[in-house]
């Protein structure tokens, strides 16, 4: 399946790739299938969807089940089955065929105009009736109300055929010499037909008489265009009551509105070749226009081209499937072209499969390669004297510049430069001795802080690199090339500090390994100090040795564990006898303290307290106020805070609430008493 992008628009070719001949046995296709790498990848969407030599026209019925296409040779027509994906059925015919029309739904009524004056009528089983028309036949339409089939062709009148009473009615008298397409309004009506001499007459059929004269001859002359012969009408299409497209034969699209006689939009297709083909696309308000060349695809409001599709071969008809995003084309070529946008719509409900191969298709992209053409601006092409071939079949433009084929591209880069060979033996020798540098000691640059750490994450990359040349091992990021932690390695204040009893008691064995790396260190500072010389590379230690070392570490961890605490200890012990020693050094000298006027020294506790809470801020200090009631805070009805402060006691204050205190139960104990002695008197007993 081949992917094409213009403007962001992704476009599937679903009908490239090799066709099978259908004398082959299905024993020989399957061989060729096991062979062919592009016979395999095909995708055949509808089996057999090509005609023997050249596919005329294309049209889809209008339930959406069937796809008929009429060709040559010999003239015959194909009707497929979107349902079964498969070939229905096919009829040959006695002549070409011009253009044609189903009148059902479905492929039971099909009217077919020839190239020899003859009209052929089709039923579901087959022919079903012919006539002929006086003058050769270009276009022609159904008009449903009243069963009349107007056809226009190489004379001026417009002949009509009612199919009801089975006879042809009185003509319609045209003012051009022929005339060459025709349509009809489906919301009113109105018939149209545009002339070889650049107009489009509109008709009533109810009255049979021409309502108006559009001259787009003259209105498709623009400031920009070239013209060099008059244009004709070489297609024509409505959408809705009052929109209308009229292709010219010079290559230029005029939107009208059926209130004006001048044109909303002139559209160039800048080949001046005749337009063959418009439709409408309501949905995303585009108008899909098609020459010989290429189907544009732009905005009916602004001109703004939206995409482009340019096939191989050249193009006669294009059928847009309705309410969906596949796009045919009957080319001058056997295969038929399919073609599917996913932004135009949603793939047909007979081949829904395509929206989930086209989403899997944009999760992994592939880069698009080609290897026999050679991409070139058009400054590599003044380099080498091809300018005259821009617009011959050897340079086709794309995007910026041209692909050209890249056996001429070799050839005249030869003739242009002679010693071309010489520069590429050059090349290869580089090639061979920077291979050969590569095999000697690679100097590695550490960073200026953290050394110690780089060497080690090197080393670890290192081994892990000949892991994964044995076993696929997941890759990891690396810290030295993560941008995150690159100020690790620059800024001096993220120095690991080795003496920290932190580290030490992480890292027990980190004296042996770190002497390994100083060493590899020193190595490196040399050969950084002699990088220009040519040095050989030091022998290193045999594998046997180093195998030795991990295991001697590994059994002495618990020693090396035991040793680092006992040298912390120590370090520590020392640090307490010298701090006892400048402690009994230094003489203690008295302090004096003023009081302010008006305090009173209670002790220095109660000052620094005091202190603390100065040093507090204001939060704090209402927080711990609250806490000990000398502070309430409560919200009022009006919505703001209301702050009660209950001011601290003096001392005297405090005796004297300590004096009534011991008053109260003085008095109270001689209360209880008291009252115990009259008690006693009124039962009788004495007082001892």
């Amino acid at each position: 399946m081949q992917v094409s992008s213009l403007n962001e628009v992704k476009i599937y070719s679903l009908s490239c790739g090799k066709s099978l001949p259908e004398w082959l046995s299905d024993r020989k296709k399957r061989a060729l299938q096991k062979k062919d790498v592009d016979v395999r990848r095909r995708i055949e969407l509808i089996q057999d969807f090509e005609m023997p030599t050249v596919c005329t026209t294309i049209k889809v019925s209008k339930d959406g089940q069937y796809i008929l296409a009429t060709g040559t040779y010999k003239p015959r027509v194909r009707c497929y089955d979107t349902y079964q994906l498969s070939l229905k059925f096919e009829r040959c015919l006695d002549s070409e065929v011009v253009t044609f029309e189903t009148l059902s739904d479905d492929y039971s009524k099909i009217v077919f105009l020839h190239n020899d004056r003859y009209i052929e009528f089709h039923s579901q089983s087959g022919f079903y009736y012919k006539t002929r028309i006086p003058k050769f036949g270009r276009d022609f339409s159904y008009h449903y109300p009243s069963c009349d089939l107007y056809f226009v062709g190489a004379s001026s009148e417009v002949y009509r055929l009612n199919l009801e009473q089975g006879r042809y009615l009185n003509p319609l008298q045209t003012d051009a010499a022929e005339n060459n397409v025709c349509d009809i309004n489906s919301v009113h009506g109105l018939f149209a037909t545009g002339t070889i001499e650049g107009r489009v007459e509109c008709w009533d059929p109810r009255t049979r008489s021409r309502v108006g004269l559009l001259d787009c001859a003259l209105s498709s002359v623009t400031a920009d265009s070239e013209i060099n012969s008059l244009p004709t009408i070489s297609a024509l299409k409505f959408n809705g009551a009052l929109t209308m497209a009229v292709g010219t034969s010079t290559g230029q699209v005029l939107l009208y509105d059926l209130r004006s006689d001048k044109p909303l939009l002139v559209k160039d297709h800048q080949y001046g070749l005749p337009i063959k083909s418009l439709h409408f696309q309501d949905s995303l308000d585009l108008i899909l226009s098609a020459d010989s060349r290429i189907v544009k695809m732009w905005n009916k409001n602004s001109g703004k081209i939206f995409t482009s599709l340019e096939p191989e071969h050249d193009i006669n008809d294009v059928c847009l499937y309705p309410n969906s995003g596949m796009l045919l084309t009957a080319n001058e070529t056997p295969k038929m072209g399919i073609y599917y946008i996913p932004v135009l719509g949603p793939a047909p409900r007979w081949c829904s499969f395509l929206d989930n191969l086209t989403e899997e298709l944009e999760e992994n992209p592939e880069s698009t390669v080609y290897d026999d053409y050679k991409f070139v601006t058009k400054k590599d092409l003044e380099n080498l004297g091809l300018t005259h071939l821009i617009g011959s079949p050897f340079l086709r433009a794309y995007m910026h510049g041209f692909f050209m084929d890249i056996r001429l591209y070799h050839k005249v880069k030869l003739m242009v430069n002679p010693f071309a060979y010489e520069e590429y033996r050059k090349d290869k020798i580089r090639q061979k001795i920077e291979e050969t540098r590569a095999q000697r000691v690679q100097l590695k640059k550490l960073p200026k802080v953290n050394k110690e750490l780089a060497l080690k994450l090197i080393e670890e990359e290192e081994e892990k690199q000949k892991s994964t040349w044995k076993k696929k091992v997941k890759s990891l990021p690396n810290i030295l090339t993560d941008d995150r932690f690159k100020v690790m390695f620059e800024n001096p204040d993220f120095q690991v500090d080795e003496e920290s009893e932190e580290f030490r008691l992480l890292n027990p064995l980190v004296s042996k390994i770190s002497e390994k790396r100083k060493k590899k260190l020193r190595l490196l500072e040399q050969q950084e100090l002699h990088e220009k010389e040519e040095e050989e590379e030091p022998e290193g230690k045999p594998s046997d040795a180093e195998s030795s070392e991990s295991s001697d570490d590994e059994k002495d961890w618990v020693e090396e564990v035991r040793k680092q605490r006992r040298l912390l200890h120590q370090e520590e012990k020392v640090k307490r006898q010298e701090q006892l020693r400048e402690d009994r050094q230094t003489v203690l000298k008295p302090q004096f303290y003023e009081i302010k006027a008006g305090e009173e020294f209670r002790s220095f506790k109660d000052s620094a307290t005091k202190q603390k809470l100065m040093n507090k801020t204001l939060e704090d200090r209402l927080k711990l106020e609250a806490k000990n009631g000398t502070l309430s805070i409560s919200d009022t009805t009006v919505g703001s805070k209301q702050l009660t402060f209950t001011l601290k006691r003096s001392e005297q204050q405090k005796k004297q609430q300590e004096a009534e205190k011991l008053h109260r139960q003085e008095r109270k104990t001689l209360r209880r008493s008291a009252g115990h002695l009259k008690s006693r008197h009124r039962r009788g007993r004495p007082f001892h």
